[in-house]
C-alpha cells in the first residue's frame, strides 16, 4: 500500500531499536520506549503560507531524522508502525 502525505506532513518509519543493553541484557518488548529517530518515506508538498505561497520542504524521502517523543499520529499499514507528522516537529537531519 502506498501512502502520500499532504501539505507539510512527513511520513516516517520508526528506526530499530537495540534488543541487548551495552551490558548485555536483553530488554523485553514492553519495556522499549518508542524511538526518536525515523527515516522518511514520503513527504508532502509542502505548507501553503499566508499569502497562498507553496513554501517547499526542507527534508526528502530518504533522510533520517530526530523528532519530538510524542508529536504526530501513529498508524499501522501492513503489519508495520509508522509516524505522521509534521515538519516542524522534525528536531533535524543525521547526516553520516
Amino acid at each position: 500500500m502506498k501512502f502520500k502525505p499532504l501539505r507539510d506532513r512527513v511520513f516516517v518509519m520508526y528506526s530499530s531499536e537495540e534488543e541487548k543493553t551495552a551490558g548485555g541484557l536483553y530488554i523485553p518488548d514492553a519495556a522499549k520506549e518508542k524511538p526518536q529517530k525515523g527515516t522518511i518515506v514520503a513527504v508532502g508538498a509542502g505548507r501553503v503560507t499566508d499569502d497562498g505561497k507553496r513554501q517547499p520542504m526542507e527534508v526528502k524521502a530518504g533522510d533520517t531524522i530526530l523528532f519530538d517523543k510524542y508529536s504526530g499520529s501513529k498508524i499501522r499499514i501492513d503489519e508495520e508502525e509508522f509516524l505522521i507528522i509534521r515538519e516542524e516537529d522534525i528536531l533535524g537531519i543525521l547526516e553520516g
